[in-house]
């Protein structure tokens, strides 16, 4: 299939009950390349109120058949989905093209994405004879089957970002736990999220995932308030999560929520920096442009590594080239939208106002298309005061500072000096002394030698503490979150056969 690769804008529907359907009155928004915002790349679906009840009713009919399967023909489900993600090259092709003109990031991280997707599907689908078991308490008094059940239609909602990959994290797991869905993609990259999610949709029984794109304002406490969603998973940012709380709260509907962080790395006297350490730093912070909740966000250093460490992320931040993530060169596409990078600007304007040594790095061929486009260059800011917006704010972008410390503890009081909790990171040879570290940071997962996507397990629960969020996203735990527990009691030696009477 053919998606948009002859310039001809795309256009996206909504899928409700197994049918793609244009929302009410036939209303769209655009969606612009941030690397050219002059560039049209396609309309997608504006939902209406109305959509989006619609959608949630469509998904709360087709639960109790969907919930009725066994794990393992779940499972089977699944397993087929992640093939068809991926059996078509050409469309895995045309689809990464139209992802990075969408969003901006480089093509070789919207291929990652769109693979990744289907490899959390299986990897949901493998939990499913470990999701059969039940816990069995024999009495006396009593004897008690432990088991869950799903909660009903889940409403699933997608931040700009990393949109398949975060999508890869909740929704095999609410349907492998045997809830249906109602999935809504951010507005800032709502195309392939969309198209991919309809090839999902289309692959299971109707009502089981539906799709509604448009406006948050309109649409976002419809879905989160809405009195027959029984559960609701959020990813963005803080305010937003407490919005969404609240909302959710109406009908005391629980919610997970992945939130922002603030992300601490720590590099010990002893730590490894060679070539390919400072390539992992690199990458834990400027990853897709730093638009990562888990990227590095900052990096406390020991001062007897300090300018070792400041040379040598100099010099791999030095080598990148900034430009469209289109072309074969580029190694940092732009920030996704004008407001992001106003905010990114402004921290480090008022890094460099205080008197901070800030350094932006990178190369730029096209200087015409920097300029017109939502680009920055990857930019470290040295000995940076802690009272600064870009150290304990999140940045979310290209931006890093860079500390010193001269103590263990005083780093730790540093790094949990926060109020978020999602990541961190200990960068030392020293293994026994790397995990005691580790169980002091208050993080939801710390990365040991690395940091950030290239280093995530996703058979670990992922999700912070404080104010980084609720509940856990991906593994085994990212599945039950789905659930609610089910306890079944009966006379000692009678429910389960073969206990003491």
């Amino acid at each position: 299939m053919t998606i948009g690769m002859d310039g001809t804008p795309v256009v996206t529907t909504l899928y409700i009950d197994g049918q793609a359907r244009p929302a009410q009155a036939g209303r769209t928004y655009a969606i612009t390349n941030p690397a050219r915002p002059d560039e049209l790349v396609g309309h997608a679906a504006a939902a209406s109120a109305d959509d989006a009840d619609a959608a949630v009713r469509a998904a709360h009919r087709a639960f109790p058949a969907w919930a009725a399967l066994s794990y393992g023909e779940r499972a089977a489900r699944l397993r087929r989905v992640a093939e068809l993600l991926v059996e078509d090259a050409q469309d895995v092709h045309d689809r990464s093209v139209l992802f990075t003109r969408e969003h901006g990031k480089v093509r070789r991280e919207t291929l990652l994405e769109i693979s990744r997707l289907g490899e959390r599907f299986r990897q949901s689908a493998d939990y499913a004879e470990r999701l059969a078991r039940d816990e069995h308490i024999a009495g006396p008094p009593f004897d008690t089957i432990v088991t869950r059940q799903p909660r009903g239609a889940a409403i699933l909602i997608v931040p700009w970002n990393w949109p398949l990959a975060i999508l890869g994290a909740k929704l095999p797991q609410a349907l492998m736990a045997g809830n249906t869905v109602v999935v809504k993609p951010a507005e800032n990259s709502a195309l392939v999220p969309t198209i991919t999610l309809q090839r999902i949709a289309a692959a299971l029984p109707p009502g089981v995932v539906n799709i509604v794109t448009g406006s948050s304002a309109e649409i976002g406490d419809v879905l989160t308030g809405h009195p027959l969603a029984r559960f609701v998973n959020f990813t963005g940012s803080v305010p937003i999560g407490r919005h969404v709380m609240r909302t959710a709260a109406a009908h005391l509907t629980p919610v997970t929520l992945e939130l922002g962080g603030n992300d601490p790395g720590i590099v010990l006297a002893d730590a490894q920096l060679d070539e390919a350490a400072f390539q992992r730093l690199y990458l834990g912070a400027f990853m897709s442009t730093g638009q990562i909740c888990m990227a590095l966000k900052r990096l406390y250093v020991h001062r007897s590594r300090y300018d070792e460490v400041v040379s040598g992320l100099s010099a791999v931040a030095q080598a990148q080239v900034v430009g469209d993530g289109l072309l074969p060169d580029s190694t940092m596409g732009p920030l996704n939208n004008r407001k992001q990078l106003e905010v990114v600007r402004g921290m480090i304007d008022e890094a460099r106002a205080s008197g901070a040594d800030v350094v932006e790095l990178g190369q730029v061929p096209d200087p015409a298309l920097y300029a017109q486009g939502y680009f920055q260059r990857p930019t470290l800011v040295f000995d940076a005061d802690p009272r600064l917006r870009v150290v304990h704010e999140e940045q979310f972008g290209p931006v890093l500072p860079i500390l010193r410390f001269d103590d263990e503890a005083d780093v730790i009081a540093q790094a949990n000096d926060s109020p978020f909790g999602l990541c961190s990171s200990i960068w030392t040879t020293d293994r026994d002394r790397a995990i005691a570290l580790a169980r002091r940071l208050e993080a939801g997962y710390t990365y040991l030698n690395a940091h950030g996507p290239s280093a995530q397990d996703g058979r670990g629960p992922f999700g912070g503490f404080k104010q980084s969020g609720i509940g856990r996203n991906l593994g085994y735990e990212g599945v039950i979150q789905f659930q609610g527990y089910h306890a079944i009691s009966g006379p000692a030696g009678w429910l389960l056969e073969g206990s003491p009477a």
